[in-house]
């Protein structure tokens, strides 16, 4: 590795494992490691991560790249973490039990609760959106239901990324995009919602100190700095949840930017200037890392569904070759609803059911192939089309995430959305979204406009085919219908 005097550090914690990758003075990001955990499921629709294996995760992580990069030199860090996730420590600040985390709906009755008795409205009043299993609220609400004695062991409440935030630099502390996730978070008005609070049961000393994303909050702490290599003087910045943080690596800072994610879950992000929410609570409104604000709707199931088909059904492991046989302007009426873990926006309705409708003995596997695609895009439109009920107005998206690397399905995206699609020069915008806000916090750039504009390159491009656009138009419609007629 050549010898720089100055790096930046990106951490993406995400679900299945933690990446973090490490850039130059200039922001090109030279080398990256990652460290896999398990996933905690003790039962059904329960899922939970012990919040030290995160922390040995990264430790591990970082040893291994000091063996190639002289860790001491970085100027500065920053997050991009998993959303919604419930961390709490006690009075000793040792973890009380597992995180419990974003895609874990055991909490159905508390948003019942939430929703039906306290009122969507004095929700929507109170934080800007309504419950869903997968917010941090109901957890809490389970907790103290469920496990008394621990609940009543509290002293910290904090999301996952902040967890390593508080390990690294030992600062309680949190950010605007991240709390906007966890329903007790007022989001017009950039605090915490004593409302909520009391409904709650818990108080604002258990909570962190509230940052703006690109906020220095402290230090890497002596003890970390001996564990890891990096130096007492990296700043650390708080960074964000893992969307908000995706639009910094995709550039969505601007008013009417777009972004879609492609992840195990799937994610439509549209980043506005000024504060907007949905009245029927059917996409989410939360603060941008930028400063400003963002409507976002996420889907529980994107490339969830694909594996399904792909690894479960069809047992092949090379997906590319399968999207060969599939011709995207060959137009059939199968549909299908990739509601295999329930659905969140924007229908937000944990018990809705995947299926295929409109099957043909005609139908060969590459048709099936192509209507799961097809259903899985349909339900990031389903998102897309809130927003235009909004009056935004779009014109393109960047499309990042594993799936934006096939050329297929981002001219099926391109044509379904009616819009121009556009690919980044990495499928990783989380991890550069990190490092854009550690040179922001770092004052390598004196406007976070001008880091993205300097370190987010575009890739490809895919028009939209408007005959195709209008029969998928059509085809959508009857995709909502296909729910509507078999919801329980």
């Amino acid at each position: 590795m050549q010898n720089i005097d100055k790096y930046y550090l990106g951490i993406d914690l995400g679900t299945s494992s933690i990446k973090v990758s490490i850039s130059d003075y200039k922001g090109k990001i030279l080398l990256s490691e990652s460290e896999s955990y398990p996933l905690l499921m003790p039962n059904e629709n329960w899922t939970e991560q012990n919040p030290d294996d995160w922390y040995n995760a990264l430790i591990n992580v970082l040893k291994r790249l000091n063996k190639e990069v002289d860790l001491s030199k970085v100027a500065s860090l920053s997050f991009c973490g998993q959303m919604h996730g419930l961390v709490v420590l006690d009075e000793n600040d040792k973890v009380i039990r597992p995180a419990i985390l974003w895609n874990d709906s055991r909490t159905v009755k508390e948003v019942d609760y939430l929703n039906n008795v306290i009122g969507a409205n004095k929700l929507i009043e109170y934080t800007s959106n309504i419950a869903l299993c997968g917010f941090t609220a109901p957890k809490i609400l389970w907790l103290r239901k469920n496990e008394p004695e621990n609940f009543k062991k509290i002293n910290k409440i904090m999301l996952p990324k902040d967890y390593l935030a508080y390990k690294i630099s030992g600062v309680f502390a949190s950010d605007v995009s991240d709390l906007s996730g966890t329903l007790f978070f007022d989001v017009k008005n950039n605090v915490y919602s004593i409302k909520m609070l009391e409904i709650l049961g818990i108080n604002p000393s258990q909570l962190p100190a509230i940052y703006n994303s690109y906020d220095v909050i402290g230090n890497v702490s002596d003890e970390f700095a001996k564990l890891s290599g990096l130096s007492n003087k990296t700043k650390v910045v708080i960074g964000g949840g893992d969307q908000a943080v995706g639009a910094i690596g995709t550039a969505t800072i601007s008013n009417d930017d777009l972004f879609i994610s492609l992840g195990t879950s799937g994610v439509v992000f549209s980043s506005i200037d000024n504060y907007a929410y949905d009245k029927l609570g059917r996409i989410h409104s939360f603060r941008h890392a930028n400063g400003k604000f963002l409507l976002m709707g996420c889907t529980l199931s994107c490339a969830g569904s694909l594996n399904w088909w792909f690894k479960d059904v069809l047992n092949i492991k090379n997906y590319d070759d399968e999207f060969e046989n599939v011709d995207i302007n060959n137009m059939n009426d199968i549909l299908f609803l990739p509601y295999l873990m329930g659905e969140r926006s924007p229908i937000n309705d944990p018990n809705a059911k995947g299926m295929f409708a409109n099957l043909n003995a005609i139908y060969k596997r590459a048709d099936m192939t192509k209507a799961v695609v097809e259903g899985i895009s349909y339900s990031l439109y389903d998102v897309f089309s809130i927003m235009k009920d909004l009056n935004l107005d779009f014109k393109e998206a960047r499309v990042i995430g594993g799936g934006s690397r096939n050329k297929k399905w981002m001219q099926l995206l391109a044509d379904i959305f009616g819009i121009k699609i556009k690919t980044i020069s990495t499928s990783d915008g989380g991890a550069l979204g990190a490092i854009i806000l550690a040179m922001y916090g770092d004052k390598q750039y004196k406007y976070l406009k001008e880091a993205c504009d300097e370190l987010v390159h575009d890739k490809d491009i895919y028009m939209p085919n408007l005959k195709n656009h209008i029969i998928y138009q059509k085809k959508f419609e009857q995709y909502r219908q296909l729910y509507l007629k078999n919801k329980n």
